[in-house]
Formats: structure tokens, sequence, C-alpha cells
């Protein structure tokens, strides 16, 4: 552990280099730059709001920021772990030229996508502006739920790295996945909204956790109790460590088949 630590260590210099070139890389020629990591959400929630609202009736308390912090985390799970499944794939040159310890890219693209988030994190603060939400002090504790989010997309991330070097038709069905995955994670519905069958499969939904712990803590002002808190980490943790086994024990064959 100590060797892989030292590791990582001598290469976080890299690391740091690689997220701020796709951070420039992303909003390269952009009049507005990083601000669209506000606009995006904003714009999506007033789409999302005028037609659930307004067009379907469906009624929420605070359906705006509701939306928010459940598009917020779901957004960057989709965006870190298909950005981390192409990783190895599309770092190809580079491994074949120099080392580099390959887990460096998945993780890259996941750390990126976490940045990202953060600067969506102001997106939530005007709505709560604007609409006059009651300012909690549990808001304190928001980074618990991202973090937790954080290690489970590293984890996912990882696993769908390794994946893919071997079977390119991962990406695409991946990307079913994820729409199916946007309507079983409460983004725009409340579990109360759901069958007591269909509740019991939400269980099972790491984003479910994430995403509720974090309203908690924003919207209502309550501070998850141990149940919760060890649920999140099993999901985080758990998905981290067999990540971290799968990549292992397939990286020395990535230079076959990249």
């Amino acid at each position: 552990m100590k060797k892989q630590i030292q590791t990582f260590m001598r290469y976080r210099f890299l690391l740091e280099d690689l997220i701020s070139r796709d951070l420039k890389v992303k909003y390269r020629r952009s009049v507005l730059g990083l601000v669209w990591s506000i606009l995006n959400p904003l714009l999506m929630m007033l789409v999302v709001t005028t037609v659930f609202n307004t067009v379907l009736r469906i009624k929420i308390d605070n359906f705006p920021l509701y939306y928010l912090t459940g598009s917020l985390i779901f957004n960057f799970i989709s965006e870190a772990t298909s950005s981390a499944l192409v990783s190895i794939i599309s770092s190809a040159p580079l491994i074949k030229k120099v080392y580099v310890p390959k887990y460096i890219f998945p993780v890259e693209k996941t750390l990126f996508s976490f940045v990202n988030m953060l600067f969506s994190l102001i997106a939530v603060i005007i709505i709560m502006l604007i609409y006059g939400n009651q300012w909690h002090w549990t808001l304190l504790l928001f980074p618990v739920p991202l973090v937790y989010a954080l290690i489970f997309a590293i984890g996912f991330g990882l696993i769908l790295a390794s994946i893919n070097v071997f079977f390119r038709d991962v990406g695409h069905l991946y990307s079913v996945w994820l729409t199916a995955w946007t309507y079983l994670t409460p983004i725009i519905y409340t579990v109360d909204m759901l069958p007591g069958w269909l509740k019991n499969v939400m269980m099972i939904n790491p984003l479910y956790h994430y995403v509720t712990y974090f309203r908690d803590l924003v919207m209502y002002g309550t501070v998850p109790g141990w149940g919760a808190n060890l649920t999140c980490l099993a999901f985080s943790f758990g998905f981290l460590l067999l990540g971290l086994l799968v990549f292992k024990k397939t990286q020395d064959k990535f230079i076959l088949h990249i």
C-alpha cells in the first residue's frame, strides 16, 4: 500500500495537468467558459420545471431546488463514469510510449467531472436565493454526500474502463443503462409516488442514497443517521475496492488490446 501511495504522489502533478487540460479543452473558444457549468443546470431546471409543473402538472414542493439537487449528483456520476469508460482507449498513444500508472486516466476523468460539478453548485445557491429557501446549518455538511459519490464514481469508472478495453460494446450498452438509471433515480419524482415493490428496488440504487442524503442537508435541514451513512459508505467503498481489484487484474493485458 505504501508503494502505491508513493507512486500516486509521484504522478499527482500529471493528474493536475490533465485536469487543467480538460478544463481548457472543454471551454476552448467559449465566450462564457466555466460559466456554462452554472448556466447548463439552471437552463435545464427551467425546461424541466416548465414541463413537469405546467404541462404534466406534477406538484412537488420547491421543485426547482428538488430537481437541481438530484440532477447535480446524477449528472456528475453520468459524466464521470462515461468519461472514465473510454479513458484507457483514448489515452492509448500515451500509454504505448511512456510508463504511466494506467489508473491515472480514469481517476483523472472522474476528478475533472467532480471539479466541474463543484462549479455547478453555484446554481443551487442561486436558486436558493431566488426562491428564498431557508438556509440550514446542515449546508456545512454538503461535501459528505459529494465525496461518497466521488468514491463510488472512481470505483465504478475503473470497472467500466477495464471492461471497455476488451469489450467495446460496453460503451453502447452503458448509454442505454444511463437512460434507465435516470428514471430509476428520484430526480423528477418522489419515492412516495412509487409502488411498494419499486421502493424496495430503489434501495439497491446507490444514487438514490447519495441524492437523498444531499437533499436532506440542503432542503430539509436534517442530518442523515448512521444507517444512511453506513449504506453510502458500503456502496462507495464496495465499488472502489471492486474497481481496484478488477483494474489490477486486467491492466497488464491492456497493451494487447488498445
